[in-house]
């Protein structure tokens, strides 16, 4: 299951959205830097408004969401690549996970401790991405003196590599994530290897008070991390009030939404998080639906449908022989399986189709 790692500087609400997500008090949330040390774990189901309708039409009360897994990880701060504040072991962690929600701060709260004296969304950004770059800046140079040797020897491998990262180390000593210079599809698989953390595809999460939860037009804060987020990193931005979540932990679904109704909002800002940071790991969903269940299945985008066969069971990638596909539409205007099948909506797919968001499948296979 691929991860995603929560970041930011100590104080910004990690662990209290951590909580929020995974509906525990697994992650300590406390008003001191480095409350967490060890990273906290979650798998989240996604929340996806297609399976109740699929449930009704495929009469069956069980119901399988996707998943995702979010990586708790304590706060970084300046100095981190140098070991400051235990830097060389959060680095780490942030190398283990595949993208990055990155919360910034969007509050003011004389209460709360920020461990720089001040809120600047801006300056709290530049300095985790800063301690990112400068962590890859030294990985590429330990890198380059070993494929040097091997690139001289013939390593074709080696030779790729080292072309990228003669490209990449001015990029990052001018202070611009790996993940902004412009590269060709044959770049992007070199850069794969060379296992950056600025390389990684991130989301920026405002977190943000109660009181502006509904409306954050009069935010100066948000407004700055949105413009930054699209000029400087290519990246998307999502509202959330670590506050508000913490709360509806306890809630069950109908107090909850009669809170958020209360708030002026219809959905919970951790709901958006969620499928927002499911679509930046590249993944999307298809179904299958029947008497026994409804399920989501995760497949990366561009996978053909052998590949999401797989997802279900090995035997079926290998065996492969037909995918029988519907769309969710197609079903959901048809009202029943029967009445797709009568108006040719349902259709036979072969090795080569590429599996689209909200495909119902059933697949052929050969023992």
């Amino acid at each position: 299951m691929l991860k995603v790692g929560i970041v930011g500087l100590p104080n910004v609400g990690k662990s209290t959205l951590f909580n929020a997500l995974t509906r525990t008090r697994k992650a300590e949330s406390a008003n001191y830097p480095f409350c967490t040390i060890d990273p906290n774990v979650g798998v989240v189901q996604v929340p996806d408004c297609r399976l109740e309708p699929l449930r009704e039409i495929a009469k069956t009360n069980k119901v399988i969401p996707a998943a995702v897994e979010f990586v708790d990880i304590a706060g970084l701060v300046e100095g981190a690549s140098k070991g400051e504040g235990l830097g060389n072991k959060f680095l780490a962690n942030i190398r283990e996970v595949d993208a990055i929600v990155h919360v910034v701060r969007c509050f003011i709260d004389d209460n709360i401790i920020h461990n720089m004296g001040s809120i600047d969304s801006i300056r709290d950004i530049e300095v985790i991405n800063t301690e990112l770059i400068l962590s890859d800046i030294s990985s590429l140079e330990s890198q380059s003196e070993k494929l040097a040797k091997k690139a001289r020897s013939g390593d074709k491998e080696a030779a790729e590599n080292l072309a990228l990262i003669e490209r990449l180390q001015p990029h990052l000593n001018a202070n611009k994530p790996a993940i902004t210079l412009d590269m060709n599809d044959d770049e992007l698989i070199v850069l794969g290897r060379l296992c950056l953390l600025s390389a990684k595809r991130v989301l920026y999460a405002c977190n943000v008070a109660e009181s502006d939860l509904a409306d954050t037009t009069g935010n100066k804060f948000v407004a700055q991390v949105e413009q930054y987020a699209a000029e400087h990193h290519g990246a998307g931005t999502c509202i959330i009030s670590a506050a508000v979540e913490a709360e509806l932990i306890d809630f069950d679904a109908s107090e909850a939404s009669e809170y958020l109704e209360s708030l002026g909002i219809s959905d919970s800002g951790v709901s958006l998080l969620i499928r927002a940071s499911y679509d930046l790991l590249g993944l999307a969903s298809y179904f299958t639906a029947g008497e026994q269940e409804v399920r989501a299945w995760t497949f990366k985008k561009g996978m053909k449908a052998p590949e999401c066969a797989g997802v279900i069971h090995t035997d079926f990638e290998h065996g492969f022989i037909k995918a029988e596909v519907v769309s969710y539409e197609d079903l959901i205007n048809a009202k029943s399986v029967a009445r797709a099948r009568e108006a040719g909506k349902y259709r036979l797919e072969g090795k080569d189709y590429e599996f689209v968001d909200g495909d119902i499948a059933l697949f052929r296979f050969n023992n």
